[in-house]
């Protein structure tokens, strides 16, 4: 029988339901072994004394189970969107840390998630956000953004995830080809950028700080190009687009509502079509079993292997952790007073 690390492996980063590395959305037959798995709230004990070293015997778990070729992620940016706030307490946005102390700080910061995220055990970091910033607070984005001038985003954005690199975190640019001047969420629905200027300063930040080897978020956008298509979808828009942007091309979670209008066989095709290297699925069984089945429908290509970062069997460093975590939260007051 084939070994976790030589089975066929598809190109998918799954979710799951809940704190258990045994408990999955969906295992039945035609199930493959992901390429990564991304961890969310649901998936770490609230409880900051038992929760970490819960969440690294997780990984562990899930390494044990598909092998050390699984990337382990999970969406760290601070302020709102935070998945350890139950273990370190409120943290800044990387709008508040980029006008607090501008890139010195942002590097900082992602110095810090690095090194907390490696104790625990993951790969890569989804963060930071190169959007613009635009002050609508009904698309979700806000003080997600650090700066409404692209120079300054990518120099928020690339102090952060230069932070995250030095300590051997991946990080990823989202959400391209950017977001800024939207008026809907598109976890409801599909938002739209129909103004070309509009359009090309969204992709400043990018264009200066995608390269081949790091991994970039593609949005579910309606652009004037996408021919009626979310970015995500479109080749257009990721491996074939013409901007000079390259790089390691995942989409964002294909469950959300802004591709929500295209049935899953056909949602999955377009995203492999349009050259994606991972395909986010993490909230349902049916999204995971679709999305599988058009893979191996549409004959994909399986996914990369890549090297080892991570000895199955590490023990969980609780004193490093206590003192990361102390650390972190004396640099938190610095900035939010």
């Amino acid at each position: 029988m084939a070994g976790p690390e030589t089975q066929v492996r598809c190109p998918l980063w799954i979710g799951l339901p809940g704190p258990d590395p045994g408990e999955l959305f969906w295992s039945g037959p035609g199930a493959a072994p992901p390429s990564g798995v991304v961890l969310f709230g649901r998936n770490l004990d609230p409880d900051p004394g038992a929760g970490p070293a819960r969440c690294h015997a997780l990984i562990q778990g899930l390494r044990s189970r598909w092998g050390e070729a699984l990337l382990l992620s999970i969406d760290q940016e601070g302020g709102r969107v935070s998945r350890l706030l139950p273990w370190v307490g409120p943290t800044p946005s990387l709008r508040r840390t980029w006008l607090h102390g501008g890139a010195a700080e942002c590097e900082a910061w992602g110095r810090r998630w690095g090194r907390g995220l490696r104790l625990l055990g993951f790969d890569a970091d989804l963060a930071p956000v190169a959007d613009l910033y635009d002050g609508n607070a009904e698309t979700g984005q806000g003080e997600r953004c650090a700066s409404e001038d692209p120079g300054e985003a990518a120099r928020a954005a690339g102090a952060f995830l230069h932070g995250l690199e030095s300590e051997g975190l991946e990080g990823s640019l989202k959400h391209f080809p950017g977001l800024a001047s939207t008026r809907v969420d598109s976890h409801k629905d599909l938002p739209e950028v129909m103004d070309e200027d509009q359009f090309r300063r969204n992709l400043e930040p990018f264009r200066m700080l995608a390269h081949p080897a790091r991994f970039v978020m593609v949005a579910h956008l309606r652009t004037p190009w996408s021919e009626g298509r979310p970015a995500s979808l479109h080749r257009g828009h990721v491996a074939g687009n013409p901007w000079g942007v390259s790089a390691k091309w995942i989409t964002d979670d294909l469950e959300m509502g802004g591709c929500a209008a295209w049935p899953w066989p056909q949602r999955a095709r377009m995203a492999l079509e349009a050259g994606h290297e991972a395909l986010l699925v993490c909230q349902s069984a049916d999204g995971i079993r679709q999305a599988t089945e058009a893979w191996r429908a549409c004959g994909a290509p399986v996914a990369r292997g890549r090297p080892a970062r991570h000895g199955l069997g590490e023990a969980f460093d609780a004193a490093a952790w206590d003192r990361w975590r102390d650390e972190l939260q004396g640099a938190a007051r610095r900035v939010l007073g």
